[in-house]
């Protein structure tokens, strides 16, 4: 996911974290920048065939490239894209389809500044990218599901998210099909065949698995403005009556809120679409799609504000490289319970924070050694696990808790303004922090990102009249070192106003601290306002 204008990235992007370096594997081309794609598709019910015409507008930033590359699937087994011919200029050039790779020779070296077209013809039926399948209903629907690096299954692009370009979808297909897809609607055009041409434009760079289309019978529901926002939902014509009144109130809260609280929304408009297929949601920018067994016979608010969440972290600002999904889907979950805790209250947001917690412990018992960064992905079957979204989002909060909500929504606001519609790292989001903030954060950032597995704390807590004190004594008893902790403990005594709150700083494996009080306590709790990620048996002694 990329820029406004397009940001040439290195072939290694290193996130100094301490001593830690990530980069996915990903082939980067130096030199070479997608700036602006237009997809000409035409779909048919006779066949599950797509011909398509990909017309890539590619900026060269160094000189002297020779070759360009775009991600394409190669025919196989009845599926995979046949390309015909590619031309710049009107010009055939040559070029090789192997290993689902295009490569391209140029014609002449490429200058640096300089921008070219090339146009690609291809068909072929999708093996993956784009479904040709049956609706709940039984009707037949076609619906993109790039996630994530599927992309390149039937449309030619560079499918990484490093390289983000505004983009076209110009499709045409039977009459009776309405066809969604990122950005605005410029053209619907009844053809007089029994077709029908649509054409979308999004004028906003995007990653590539960002770029979708949905086309189907749909019942079309436009819901006015939100902050000057286009506001629609799109579902099956045979829930025309359900869909909207459901869809619409959880998704302008969840507009608002993210509106009011990071920065402007990027896109042309938002749509919620219910789409066939699979479950839970993909946050397409500017047209979300909700699987269509759950999000109208399930209703899931938390579902909404997690898709809506991305298209500030993962559309707007989008990790550099797959090692950083966490920035996407870590600040999707936790965004997703600060609407919680605006719209709930505390105590619907601290029960969220609770559950995520053990889902982080369950999975860390499962998955020895895993981590919230990847390092070198090279396979995309392991680019997600709960411990990115779970562990991403508690990171956060633990970042809110160390820095002070105040500032954290200071630097959360400076970090999209800077990144807005381009892409970040692990690195750069720091870096912000660190200026909000003051302090210096790389041992925080190494410790719960690039490391695997989460504190256990055990201890308990006395009191010594004669010296009038509580005596706390923890000990770490994870493997491996210690833990840098800020802890709070509650301290409740009868017939005081209110819970005391005392801070303490746990740096070694077994530690001691000695805290005043007059009388002894009827209670103390360990982390009373659930700032920590730790599992911990703490009691009285």
């Amino acid at each position: 996911m990329k820029k406004l204008t397009s940001v040439f990235h290195s072939m290694l992007m290193v996130v100094l974290l301490g001593s830690i370096a990530v980069a996915d594997t990903y082939p980067r081309q130096p030199g070479v920048d997608a700036f602006h794609y237009v997809f000409r598709l035409t779909l048919s019910d006779d066949s599950d065939e797509i011909i398509g015409e990909a017309t890539i507008d590619v900026r060269f930033t160094q000189s002297n490239v020779s070759e360009v590359a775009f991600d394409l699937a190669s025919a196989a087994n009845a599926k995979g894209m046949t390309v015909s011919a590619v031309t710049s200029g009107g010009a055939a050039l040559s070029f090789k389809h192997q290993a689902d790779r295009l490569n391209i020779t140029l014609s002449a070296p490429s200058k640096a500044g300089a921008r070219q077209l090339f146009t690609v013809r291809y068909r072929g039926v999708p093996a993956n990218g784009l479904r040709m399948l049956k609706n709940k209903f039984g009707e037949r629907v076609f619906f993109s599901e790039n996630w994530p690096n599927n992309a390149r299954q039937w449309l030619p692009m560079i499918d990484h998210p490093y390289d983000k370009a505004t983009s076209e979808f110009i499709v045409t297909a039977p009459v009776k099909y309405q066809v969604v897809a990122n950005g605005l609607l410029q053209e619907e055009t009844d053809l007089g065949d029994g077709r029908r041409l649509t054409h979308w434009k999004q004028s906003v760079p995007i990653a590539s698995w960002l770029n979708a289309i949905g086309v189907a019978q749909f019942s079309v529901h436009h819901d006015g403005l939100v902050r000057g926002v286009p506001h629609q939902t799109w579902v099956y014509r045979q829930e025309r009556e359900i869909g909207p009144k459901w869809f619409e109130t959880k998704s302008r809260q969840a507009m608002e809120f993210f509106s009011e609280h990071v920065g402007p929304y990027s896109y042309e408009k938002l749509a919620n679409v219910e789409a066939a297929g699979f479950g839970g949601g993909t946050e397409h920018a500017s047209a979300i799609f909700y699987g269509e067994k759950s999000i109208l016979e399930r209703p899931d608010t938390g579902l909404i504000a997690h898709e809506i969440a991305h298209q500030w972290f993962g559309n707007s600002i989008t990790e550099t490289d797959w090692d950083d999904v966490w920035l996407s889907e870590g600040f999707a979950t936790y965004f997703t319970l600060l609407v919680s805790e605006h719209y709930e209250g505390r105590d619907a947001f601290v029960a969220g924070l609770k559950r995520s917690r053990e889902t982080v412990f369950t999975l860390e018992k499962r998955l020895p050694g895993a981590a919230v960064l990847h390092n070198n992905l090279s396979d995309m079957k392991k680019v997600l696990n709960s411990l990115i979204y779970q562990k991403g989002g508690w990171t956060l909060h633990m970042l809110r808790g160390q820095i002070g909500t105040e500032t954290f929504w200071a630097g959360i606001r400076d970090y999209y303004q800077r990144y807005r519609n381009s892409s970040a790292t692990t690195e750069d989001f720091r870096r912000v922090m660190e200026e909000h903030s003051g302090k210096d954060l790389s041992g925080f950032f190494r410790q719960w990102l690039a490391r695997a597995g989460s504190p256990v704390i055990e201890g308990g807590w006395s009191y010594d009249s004669a010296s009038k004190k509580i005596v706390i004594e923890l000990s770490q008893t994870q493997p491996g070192e210690a833990y840098r902790l800020p802890l709070e403990l509650g301290v409740t005594v009868e017939g005081a106003p209110q819970t005391r709150i005392e801070k303490i700083e746990l740096t070694q494996k077994q530690q001691r601290f000695e805290i005043s009080a007059d009388k002894e306590p009827s209670k103390v709790v360990l982390d009373p306002n659930t700032w920590t990620l730790m599992e911990s048996r703490f009691t009285k002694r």
